[in-house]
Parts: structure tokens; C-alpha cells; sequence
């Protein structure tokens, strides 16, 4: 069985990262750093969103096209390139400040969506676009509405919270996006910042119960735990020398999809029925594809040989 394309939909930007005492520009965004992840996999990988026709926006259609990524379904657009400005803590996790207003996020539109190619799997990233973001988080959305039931479609809720308006409407959206996807893949915090107070677990559990074949909960440095059919399988971290952990949950999703892909299973009717070891097998890819990531210089996701 020919493994599926997967095409990436989301957000477009440029991470400025500190170093020393300047800011370096870095094509990112979680879409874009999934898709370079599945590129680097050897997964053939599609983009689908907006572009800055600007400098930074060559920066962003560079290093996706350096990565085998196609660019067939990416939109060019005359607003100044979304911004995301990275403050790293004391032990390399980060946190973001975002410029998105007048950007080319805004180009991003329900109208604006591309027909998607047949027997390709679709792969939303939210992030600086939220659920509840206008237009471009209601097109992304809507892309998954539509697709929904078509093809497998996946999800990372990615939270930002500085990027939330409105809690209570952007938890109503994200999880009927929930309910209409395939496999979803969130973080501990993501799941903490959406339902304070509600162990991550307990929400993971339900949002299984809601639509998806698989929930994967990423666990930081502990590593990973999953709910599908074969009920709850979790795994530890591994031990490396984190010189941040940014990109490290895109890295983890893009080892996710490039093993399913690779392994025959990022196809609905197989996801319903995956078992324990194949799930076992999935998170440990996802664990090793993060941790390399966490040992390298901002989002830097390994290639097929890296992870051996």
C-alpha cells in the first residue's frame, strides 16, 4: 500500500528567536513546521495557506520547498508576513507574542480554500489562528468540516492563550473540530489552558469519546499517552540534553502521521481498529523524532536517517 500524502493547513509566519541580544528570523508556525518535519521524514507533504509575497514570505516558501514539500496548494498574498516574537524561559520552553492583524493570515478565507487532492490525508495546526480567529480560523474550521468523513483528517488545537479572546467560544469551536476529526494530538498544557482545572487526561478521554479513532496527549518531558481502541497506552519520555523545545510538539506530531503513513494506518477504517502494539509503536516514533528535536537550535525537526 502506497503510504497517503498528507497536506498541512494553518498559519504561515516568521518566528523571530532570541539570540544573545538580537532577534533571528525563522520560517515557522506549526503548520509549516509539520510539514517540514514530514518532508524530512520522506512523507510526501503538501502546504495549504497563505504566503507573504515579502521577504520573510520567500523565507517561508524556501525552507518548505528545501524540505520536498510541494507548494501547489499555497497562496500568495500582498500583506506583510505574520510575526511571532519566541521568549524562552530559563529551561528553553517557549512562549510567543504574536503580530497577526493586517498580516497574511488574513488572506486565509473560507473562499480562498483549495479543492484538496483525492486519496491525500488533511492535517490542521492551530496556533496564532485560533478556532474563533476572523477569517482565518473560521476557514480552517470550515476545511475540516468539509473534509471531514472524505479522508482522514488530524488536529492539533495547538493553544496559545495569549492569542484567546474569548475562552468559552474558542472551546465550543475547537471541539466540535475536535469531534469531526480523525486523530487529534494536543499537549498536557494545550489541554490545561482550554479546561483549567480538569485533569488533561479526563478531557482527552472524552474528546475520544466524541469522534476521533485516536487522542494522543503529549506529556512534556514524560512523554506520551494515547486513547483509542485499544483503550490507553502511554509511554515514557526519553532522557536528552534539551536546548529548547522549540518545534517540539510539531516534531512529535509530524513522527506521529509519518509512522501511520508509513505503517498503513492513516486510513480511517484502520485507525478504528488500531491496536496496542501499533499505538505503542506510534508514540515511541513521535517521542524519538520530539526528543532529537529538543537537542537543536529552535524548531529543527530530523530527518529519516537522524532517527534511525
Amino acid at each position: 500500500m502506497t503510504a497517503p500524502m498528507v497536506i498541512v493547513a494553518g498559519e504561515a509566519l516568521v518566528d523571530l528567536v532570541p539570540r544573545g541580544d538580537a532577534l533571528w528570523p525563522s520560517a515557522a508556525g506549526s503548520p509549516v513546521n509539520v510539514a517540514v518535519g514530514l518532508g524530512r521524514l520522506g512523507v510526501a507533504t503538501a502546504f495549504c495557506g497563505t504566503v507573504s509575497t515579502d521577504g520573510f514570505g520567500d523565507l517561508i516558501a524556501t525552507r518548505l520547498d528545501d524540505a520536498g514539500v510541494a507548494l501547489d496548494l499555497l497562496t500568495p498574498v500582498g500583506l506583510p508576513t505574520t510575526l511571532a516574537v519566541v521568549h524562552l524561559d530559563a529551561e528553553g520552553r517557549a512562549s510567543y507574542g504574536f503580530y497577526l492583524d493586517g498580516t497574511s493570515a488574513d488572506g486565509l478565507t473560507p473562499d480562498s480554500l483549495p479543492s484538496l487532492p483525492e486519496n491525500a490525508a488533511l492535517h490542521v495546526s492551530f496556533g496564532a489562528i485560533g478556532p474563533t480567529t476572523v477569517p482565518a480560523g473560521e476557514a480552517l474550521v470550515h476545511l475540516i468540516e468539509r473534509e471531514a468523513g472524505h479522508r482522514v483528517v488530524s488536529l492539533d488545537p495547538n493553544v496559545r492563550p495569549s492569542a484567546i479572546d474569548d475562552l468559552t467560544a474558542t472551546v465550543a469551536r475547537l471541539e466540535a473540530a475536535v469531534a469531526a476529526s480523525d486523530v487529534v494530538k494536543a499537549s498536557d498544557e494545550d489541554l490545561a489552558a482550554l479546561h483549567p482545572g480538569v485533569a488533561p487526561e479526563e478531557v482527552a478521554a472524552r474528546w475520544a469519546g466524541s469522534g476521533p479513532a485516536l487522542v494522543v496527549v503529549t506529556l512534556g518531558p514524560d512523554g506520551a499517552v494515547a486513547f483509542g481502541a485499544a483503550g490507553r497506552t502511554e509511554i515514557p519520555g526519553r532522557q536528552v540534553e534539551v536546548v529548547d523545545t522549540v518545534g517540539a510538539g510539531d516534531a512529535f506530531t509530524a513522527g506521529l502521521l509519518g509512522h501511520l503513513a508509513g505503517a498503513g494506518l492513516l486510513d480511517r477504517e484502520a485507525l478504528r481498529a488500531i491496536d496496542a502494539d501499533a499505538t505503542t509503536a506510534a508514540l515511541e516514533h513521535a517521542v524519538r523524532v520530539a526528543a532529537i528535536t529538543c537537542t537543536r537550535t529552535g524548531a529543527d525537526p530530523p530527518t529519516a536517517a537522524d532517527v534511525g
